[in-house]
């Protein structure tokens, strides 16, 4: 089975052209949902959580407001997060593409925003990297409800360059371009895939 994941910046669609994969019949696991998942009450993350920050975790499981204030608070405590939240959303992936195997499907997408700076490019074996122009990224994200500029910039300064991201990728998806573009893209990016497996 083929393993392609997809990333891209804040801003950049990655969400939207993810279910365009789902639609075509993929198999998509999405880091952050899985998360949130795990933030979830009596979940193992939220759990691990409360060992390294009490009053971020109430009984509806992680409050992630609290936790990005203690963490803006304390520059080591993020890794400490990572260590105990990262090994579970690895077990997590790796059971949903041994399912999507053992259920017959050549092709699934793993949806990791942060694939390059966490180094996950080495476990897939494609790339899709979905785009925009820096202009049409910071009106998308600046429209979000309680975006700042400030939070936007600290953001980005966290993330691998779009530039250095469009490098590395494989395959490009380039949002500004419409959303018929992007399905088309997407329907592209499948058969070529298969096509170069074949």
């Amino acid at each position: 089975m083929i393993v392609l994941a997809l990333t891209g910046s804040i801003g950049m669609g990655k969400s939207t052209t993810a279910q365009m994969f789902a639609e075509e019949g993929i198999p998509v696991w999405d880091a952050d949902a899985t998360v949130h998942r795990f933030y979830e009450a009596g979940q193992p993350g939220a759990d691990g959580i409360a060992r390294l920050v009490p009053n971020a975790v109430d009984e509806d499981g992680v409050d992630r407001s609290k936790l990005r204030a203690a963490i803006m608070a304390d520059g080591t405590l993020l890794k400490r997060i990572e260590a105990v939240i990262h090994p579970l959303v690895g077990q997590d992936r790796a059971a949903f593409l041994k399912k999507a195997e053992t259920e017959g499907y050549d092709l699934s997408l793993v949806d990791i925003p942060l694939l390059f700076e966490g180094g996950g490019n080495a476990h897939v074996d494609q790339v899709v990297v979905v785009t925009a122009p820096a202009d049409v990224q910071r009106d998308r994200v600046l429209a979000r409800p309680g975006m700042t500029v400030e939070a936007f910039e600290a953001i980005l300064a966290k993330q691998v360059p779009d530039a250095v991201k469009r490098e590395k990728a494989d395959y490009l998806i380039d949002t500004s371009l419409g959303m018929d573009y992007a399905r088309q893209r997407v329907r592209e990016i499948i058969s070529e895939v298969r096509g170069r497996d074949a």
